[in-house]
């Protein structure tokens, strides 16, 4: 359908404020605002109210829908650009619309489903941009006989579990454990949960896809075929299009599982216990996902002093009696003891991951809440193909000591990841990889040079580690978003710009990614910071 001729006159203000990247005023965005809205109405169904899912800078609910799915409170300050319109689709019709519609106008088009990217890339950018707010998308049908479910972009992974759980007891999906994460945004980028080393990622648990293209189709997967298929299973879905639902493949999990968590200190042979752990994690029983926390922490025993922590946290897909069979033979530097254990069903285990400890577990339609407590907060992220040393480890700790307040999550693979070629999808951290860390730091103040400062720790930690990790590239996981490593200005020398960050997140597969945008997008509508170049014209 042809743009309406009578947008002329106030397309030439828009692109004149898009070219100029000016931070409209009011005026103007409620001019575009009219605009985008006309559009919308003409390429929409005659009943649908679209004025109902349209908010200006100007609506006074504009600064609530923005404000609640922002999940890093860096991206929510005074300064932070603001869209100029979001656009928050109640069925699918609406997202062609919205695609469209901003291809139009030539206003940049960012896409959210649960706001949990890390440097808020879904919903931020430094030119004129509209937001595609996907929460309302969020239905669910979960197919119990067929073992298969469809899931909205817009729902959360609490949501899908809960939904999973309603048909089932011993069926789950294995994907985050943080419940409140979109489903779109997730999946698109791989998307990895505590069942990985037993079923994999996310995506190697997906059997179909649909989304809106460039020039506004609903496509599945036959029609979108196979190369754009393979692009969305990791490859970060906003490279390409509008991610609508995913068709994801149930996996079978035990009526009770079996969670622990065993802390220790550098005097209570953390070192040993960590050292140890990097040759168990990755190789034991594929059932059993041990995750490791290293945080610097006041000394118990030495009064001023600080220590290091290490903390294990497990679920294993079995009995208490199994698990201790496994830890006594494999890891006994843990200590572990059957009165650390506690077996709960799988659907209860997201809760306790969730950091509700026994006895504080909620009623399970907790799950369906969206509330999230926020803070401030950056994150990196590495890959570790060869253990670290004893040696190495203690050095280790004295930098994260002396730093003070960075912690690291080593999450281990191995198992069914270490059985996928790297080529499968784009995701390509297989095997040969012991373990994955992630970078976390945290806080609450509102404060610049605080924040500076904390940034500068994780950064400075980030380069010791450098002898540690992989190398030609030093890779790195899209979902644990990080500008640090490359950005790109999306203009003459985007695909020199989205090499540098693109091998790194996706090593071989990247020139396969390239291929794909430049068949779909070769306009490079669909953009953002660390988005998927198209080859140059």
């Amino acid at each position: 359908m042809k743009p309406l001729s009578s947008l002329s006159a106030l397309l030439a203000l828009l692109f004149i404020l898009v070219s100029l990247h000016l931070s409209p005023s009011w005026a103007a965005s409620n001019s575009v605002y009219d605009t985008f809205l006309q559009c919308l109405t003409h390429r929409s169904q005659p009943s649908d109210q679209i004025s109902d899912i349209v908010y200006s800078q100007a609506n006074s609910s504009f600064a609530s829908v923005l404000v609640s799915y922002i999940r890093n409170l860096r991206f929510n300050s005074s300064s932070t650009p603001k869209p100029l319109v979001i656009v928050t689709p109640t069925r699918e019709s609406h997202v062609q619309a919205a695609v469209l519609c901003s291809k139009d106008l030539g206003v940049h088009l960012k896409i959210r489903s649960g706001g949990h990217d890390y440097e808020g890339i879904s919903y931020v950018s430094d030119d004129a941009f509209f937001i595609l707010d996907m929460f309302n998308l969020r239905s669910i049908d979960v197919d119990i006989q067929k073992e298969t479910a469809w899931v909205q972009a817009g729902a959360t992974l609490g949501e899908l579990y809960y939904r999973i759980w309603e048909k089932s007891k011993v069926h789950g999906f294995p994907a985050g454990v943080c419940r409140t994460v979109g489903v779109g945004g997730h999946l698109s980028g791989g998307g990895y949960g505590n069942m990985l080393r037993k079923y994999g990622l996310s995506v190697d648990n997906v059997l179909d896809a649909r989304m809106v293209d460039v020039q506004g189709r609903i496509l599945d997967r036959k029609a979108m075929g196979e190369d754009l298929f393979w692009a969305i299973l990791g490859g970060g879905g906003a490279s390409f299009g509008v991610i609508l639902a995913y068709q994801v493949k149930l996996v079978p999990v035990p009526e009770k599982v079996t969670v622990f968590r065993v802390e220790k200190t550098l005097d209570q042979n953390a070192t040993d216990l960590v050292y140890k752990w990097q040759f168990v994690a990755p190789s034991t029983d594929h059932g059993l996902f041990m995750r490791l926390l290293l945080q610097p922490v006041t000394s118990k025993t030495q009064k001023g002093q600080k220590t290091l922590r290490a903390s294990v946290v497990t679920l294993f897909l079995g009995n208490s009696d199994q698990l201790l069979a496994i830890t006594d033979k494999e890891l006994p530097e843990m200590g572990l003891k059957k009165e650390n254990c506690t077996e709960l069903s799988w659907i209860e285990s997201v809760l306790w991951w969730d950091g509700f400890d026994e006895g504080t577990i909620p009623a399970l339609e907790t799950m369906l809440r969206r509330d999230y407590p926020t803070n401030f907060l950056k994150r990196k992220s590495d890959y570790v193909q060869t253990p670290i040393s004893k040696a190495n480890l203690d050095q280790l700790w004295k930098k994260m000591i002396e730093l003070g307040k960075v912690g690291l999550v080593f999450n281990p693979y191995g198992g069914r990841m270490s059985e996928i070629p790297a080529s499968a999808t784009p995701f390509p951290h297989r095997a040969g990889n012991l373990f994955k860390i992630q970078y976390s730091i945290n806080w609450s103040e509102d404060d610049p040079e605080l924040e500076k400062n904390y940034l500068a720790q994780i950064r400075s930690l980030y380069n010791y580690t450098t002898p540690f990790v992989s190398k030609n590239p030093r890779s790195a996981y899209l979902n644990y978003r990080d500008l640090d490593i490359g950005t790109s200005t999306n203009g003459k020398n985007s695909y020199e710009e989205g090499q540098v960050y693109g091998v790194k997140f996706f090593n071989d597969n990247f020139d396969r990614l390239v291929k794909v945008k430049t068949a779909v997008d070769p306009n490079n509508f669909f953009r953002n910071e660390q988005s998927i170049p198209p080859l140059p014209k």
